[in-house]
């Protein structure tokens, strides 16, 4: 069968932990693995591989229906992803949590070093990921096959842009079928949050808990002209997403530092 609900991003925003918690559901089964990655780096594998990686639901607890989904956080980034879930899930419920993506950028860059995929520094990473990127969505929009490490792996400002990024989906999907939650929200009172999905999911109300931190990751902080360079980059891009959204999405900074960084290559 196919998943009643996806969990499409951000990377670094809290999807571990969001869709473990949803498992605690007992109207909930799980994928074979949380991150499934179907529609994004294996597609080629066809829908009936992707059926396969979850469970057949004929079956009800009680007088419920039970419902399952993945958590693919790679999903919200893809440029093919959303085409793609809409081919072949039109009706299903989407949920995308977006964090402060100054801290989201900073995580990330973290992340890629750990696995040892980032040998630059920050300045540097950060300095050279438009030429990373350039050209990389073209090429995997013309030719569906092309999976791009430096697209998956080096966008740490790129993903941070969620103005575009929201547009791309809710032009395929109605607003009904999309959930938008703040992370540091979730972070602070994820009871609340949860609340919030088993309504959009239509489940019976539950009482989650314990809360326990999944694949958090340390980090030192950085420089402060280092944040407030990445402060300054992102304010175009949150104000965006505020008139997109219609509100001022809480946890997102304001910043008057103007000078310019050297990331202009992908400026807004």
């Amino acid at each position: 069968m196919l998943p009643d609900f996806l969990i499409i991003g951000v990377q670094k925003g809290g999807t571990t932990s969001l869709y473990r918690y949803l498992l605690q559901h007992p109207q909930v089964a799980p994928a074979a693995t949380k991150e499934v990655h179907f529609f994004d780096l294996h597609y080629g594998q066809g829908l009936d591989w992707y059926r396969s990686q979850f469970p057949e639901l004929g079956v009800r607890r009680g007088d419920r229906p039970v419902l399952t989904g993945e958590a693919s956080p790679y999903y919200v980034f893809h440029p093919l992803a959303a085409q793609r879930i809409q081919e072949a899930m039109p009706t299903a419920k989407l949920i995308v949590l977006l964090r402060n993506p100054v801290d989201r950028a900073l995580s990330h860059y973290f992340h890629e070093v750990r696995w040892g995929f980032e040998t630059l520094d920050l300045e540097a990473a950060l300095a050279c990921e438009g030429d990373r990127l350039a050209g990389e969505a073209e090429r995997m929009l013309d030719d569906g096959s092309y999976q791009s490490f430096n697209y998956q792996h080096y966008s740490y400002l790129k993903r941070g842009c969620y103005g575009e990024q929201l547009k791309g989906w809710r032009s395929r999907f109605p607003a009904s079928q999309i959930l938008v939650l703040c992370s540091e929200q979730f972070y602070e009172n994820p009871a609340a949050t949860l609340d919030r999905v088993t309504s959009f999911l239509g489940l019976e109300p539950f009482e989650f808990g314990p809360f326990e931190a999944h694949n958090a990751g340390d980090y030192a902080p950085p420089e402060p002209g280092q944040r407030m360079q990445l402060q300054a980059y992102f304010q175009p891009h949150n104000e965006r997403l505020w008139r997109y959204l219609r509100q001022e999405w809480p946890h997102l900074e304001r910043n008057e530092f103007q000078s310019g960084t050297c990331w202009d290559a992908i400026a807004p």
